[in-house]
């Protein structure tokens, strides 16, 4: 990997990094089932100070998250798409919605998070680390 990439529908916002990701995570709690409109999020993790964005994004702090801590979540006030989020409970993270990468080939899950609440007919393949909830 050598640069991530990508943005939102319309064009409106784009991002980079040049960084290794941290983690890629998949999250089945019931925030991610909401804020990504489907089963899951699937997340990349890199620094956030190595995110560089180009265009207006808008932010939505949210607090429904088994902490009650705020997660800033990042997406573009013309089309609606979630990019990205973070907040102080994730340190100097930043975590990118995986299917606004421009090529998401490279992507493939280190772990499932929050399985306690997947939706029960989705599947996690064979094998794969999990976690009940956050992982530490």
């Amino acid at each position: 990997m050598s640069k991530i990439e990508g943005g939102c529908l319309c064009g409106a916002v784009r991002y980079s990094s040049d960084a290794e990701p941290v983690m890629q995570a998949v999250c089945h709690c019931k925030t991610c089932q909401k804020i990504s409109g489907s089963t899951y999020s699937f997340n990349v993790a890199v620094p956030e100070d190595s995110l560089r964005v180009e265009g207006e994004v808008a932010a939505y702090e949210d607090h429904s998250g088994s902490s009650g801590g705020p997660m800033y979540r990042r997406f573009c006030p013309k089309c609606g798409s979630s990019l990205y989020g973070g907040g102080p409970l994730y340190g100097p993270l930043l975590f990118i919605k995986a299917g606004t990468l421009d090529d998401p080939s490279w992507v493939a899950p280190e772990v499932h998070i929050w399985t306690e609440e997947k939706l029960p007919w989705t599947e996690i393949p064979q094998g794969a680390t999990c976690a009940e909830r956050n992982p530490g």
